[in-house]
């Protein structure tokens, strides 16, 4: 039996004034559409005593639980939303955040905290998921992967002088056995491991290989796990990691959390088995590896706020990965570590930092209900075999090759110093208005050709002959030919999407990428496509768009929706360009031929490589909307292969797909949970 979802509550605080602290709620129930407010109150903390206090005496925890739920509004409100959530049989996930102004606060040790008006340690109740919150300036979202996917990097640390720093040997092969038995016991998870083939656990072997499986996203690095000693020395972090000579390199936390930043793809969690690795208690805690990390753009950190014993670290991490591999949720597990030894003196000291307001490293492909995932595959199969069947090829296709717009979007917003809302910085076409505001409409689109060769030089460049790569810039012929070769290389290490359409023999495919990609794969299929642009505008040559034929599955129309990089000025890549297309098409419908216009209202709609709430996919299903004879639509079985919304781009992800779902199941499409090549292989299968 599947356990109901958390109750999600948050508390804040503030700085009131010299003598206290403001507390905040926000509580969510699962299902609900909106945020309760609980009613608040204040905190007043002893600072002096706790600064001098053991942390893991009982008066430092009882001296800290009365100066949170001292007030009993904010004893009421806790006590409100626990209640809440044990009446419904669910855990409760209580994040903690302190804000800028009380900064101050980061040095208690949080895990200590008791439930209100009891002797009962709160972190360690297996039914609630305590977390800190820390912000951090990086808006790169985190995306989420498939179960099968998840990689773990182990790197332990042993330094053949640690007695000389009177520090204990580390036996590596005693730790990575141990972490080979919790991921065995828990699920399939892929593990890499350092030392290995006479690469030490140092700085820059670490960063090597993060480095190297950053570069392809179906290798990236889920977890680091590093295992080595650390401490506090003079209020400063430090980790003693391996040199080229096997002796100690000690490596300032400062440095160590200064290169996460320069990682295309940062691990999603990174565990420090380190004592002191999340400070000492003390006012340094701040400066601390953990929280560092977790600043420096790492959405979840799991670090050791103490000299934690090897026995209590053993067994917590033992606990805490059979359950990470079991079900992908951060923060359940370390509630399950947690519990595992909180009979230890030391079993308070694992602390987690997580921006991920659900915390989970991977996602579950497949239709959103069991029924579609029997009912949905048998009824596209048989519209396929029958040709009555039409793709939509959206842009994610395009990401492994390309890259995500969002991170184009970003550093086009950073380098033309993009002035509104931070959240919009990700936004493609919000970013490319600004630009085109500031340059032209060519302009623009040579920077954005610019952008994707950039993308392929940092990630295909190798691939690329000489005579390309010294190239300072690249027209549209130069720039396609350098895709297709890209291509060629990509799709030697993985399963090429575009083959995959191809071989489902259609008579119509609508592209709305900017490549030339599925043509080819159609003719390496056998095909002769015949390749139409979309005449959204005056500037597009009308030749290039008319088409009176009647597709087939040997001469299938692939109709180009917004543009082709070898033709710039058909490119729709601002919103003002996505507004001009929609009117533009709703107000003259002969611009599109009879053929597409027949294949969007009575045939089966199959999307492919779109996110729901992209501005593609938006104004294509306003344009669908649109279209007369629409109501033929409900005759038909229609799919949308959808990537999980992503950790960091929505406030609760959860309740973006049901909004999502509800939005489009509305007009009978169905969505596919996963990416895009997830689909495409289950679709293959069941085609077979």
């Amino acid at each position: 039996m599947t356990s109901p979802d958390p109750y999600d509550l948050e508390l804040s605080l503030h700085r009131r004034d010299a003598a206290g602290y403001t507390v905040e709620f926000r509580f969510n129930q699962p299902g609900s559409e909106a945020d309760t407010r609980l009613e608040g109150g204040q905190a007043v903390f002893d600072l002096d005593e706790l600064a001098i206090g053991d942390p893991a005496s009982e008066e430092y925890a009882r001296l800290l639980s009365a100066g949170l739920f001292g007030d009993a509004r904010v004893a009421a409100a806790f006590n409100q939303a626990w209640a809440a959530a044990q009446s419904a049989g669910a855990a409760l996930r209580l994040r903690l955040l302190v804000s800028p102004s009380a900064a101050e606060l980061h040095s208690l040790c949080w895990e200590r905290l008791h439930f209100p008006g009891e002797a009962r340690p709160l972190a360690a109740d297996l039914n609630l998921r305590f977390s800190r919150y820390l912000s951090s300036l990086d808006m790169r979202p985190v995306r989420l992967r498939r179960r099968a996917d998840f990689q773990i990097l182990a790197a332990v640390a042993n330094p053949s002088d640690l007695a000389a720093y009177r520090l204990a040997p580390i036996d590596p092969a005693a730790e990575l056995g141990r972490l080979q038995r919790a991921l065995a016991a828990g699920g399939p998870a892929n593990l890499e491991s350092l030392p290995d083939n006479g690469s030490r656990a140092g700085l820059g072997p670490i960063f090597e290989r993060l480095v190297r499986q950053g570069r392809r996203w179906e290798s990236r690095c889920d977890v680091l796990y590093l295992v080595c000693h650390g401490a506090l020395v003079k209020g400063e972090p430090y980790l003693w990691l391996e040199g080229e000579d096997g002796k100690a390199a000690q490596v300032h936390g400062g440095e160590f959390a200064a290169r996460f930043k320069e990682l295309e793809s940062p691990p999603a969690l990174v565990v420090l088995d380190s004592c002191e690795s999340a400070g000492e208690g003390s006012g340094a805690a701040l400066a601390a590896i953990g929280p560092r990390l977790a600043e420096a753009g790492v959405p979840a950190v799991l670090a050791m706020q103490g000299r934690i014993s090897a026995e209590t670290s053993g067994q917590f991490m033992s606990v805490f990965f059979q359950e990470l591999a079991a079900d992908g949720r951060i923060d359940r597990a370390v509630a399950a570590g947690r519990g595992a030894v909180r009979q230890r003196p030391d079993g308070w000291m694992p602390a987690l930092f997580m921006r991920l307001q659900h915390g989970r490293l991977w996602y579950t492909p497949g239709f959103s209900t069991p029924q579609d995932e029997f009912e949905k595959w048998d009824a596209l199969r048989a519209f396929i075999q029958e040709g009555a069947c039409t793709p939509i090829v959206g842009a994610g296709l395009n990401e492994v090759l390309l890259g995500d717009r969002r991170e184009i979007a970003l550093r086009w917003a950073e380098r033309h110093g993009y002035p509104l809302a931070p959240y919009d910085r990700e936004d493609f076409p919000h970013v490319a208005q600004f630009v085109a505001s500031r340059l032209d409409p060519m302009s623009l689109r040579s920077s954005y050709r610019e952008a994707l060769r950039e993308e392929l030089l940092a990630r295909y460049g190798t691939a690329l002959p000489e005579a390309l790569r010294s190239q300072p810039a690249w027209p549209p012929p130069r720039l396609a030919e350098a895709i297709s070769l890209a291509a060629g290389e990509c799709w030697k290490e993985r399963r090429n999407p575009y083959a995959a359409l191809a071989a489902l023999r259609l008579p119509i495919y609508i592209n709305t990428t900017p490549t030339s990609l599925l043509e080819e794969a159609l003719r390496q299929a056998g095909a002769e496509p015949q390749a139409r642009l979309c005449p959204w505008n005056e500037f597009i040559p009308k030749a290039k768009c008319l088409y009176d034929d009647i597709p087939t599955a040997e001469r299938p129309l692939v109709y180009n929706l917004f543009g082709q990089i070898s033709d710039p000025m058909s490119l729709v890549l601002t919103q003002d360009e996505y507004f001009d297309f929609l009117i533009g098409m709703t107000a003259n419908r002969d611009l599109v031929p009879k053929a597409v216009r027949a294949a969007l209202t009575s045939t089966a709609l199959l999307f492919v490589g779109f996110s729901v709430d992209s501005w593609a996919f938006r104004v294509f299903f306003r344009l669908i909307m649109a279209q007369e004879g629409r109501d033929l639509l409900r005759l038909y079985s229609h799919a949308s292969a959808q990537i999980e919304p992503a950790e960091g781009r929505v406030v609760d992800s959860a309740r973006a797909r049901r909004y999502l779902e509800k939005y489009i199941e509305a007009e009978k499409i169905s969505l596919y949970w996963g990416s895009s090549e997830d689909f495409l292989n289950a679709l293959q299968e069941h085609m077979q």
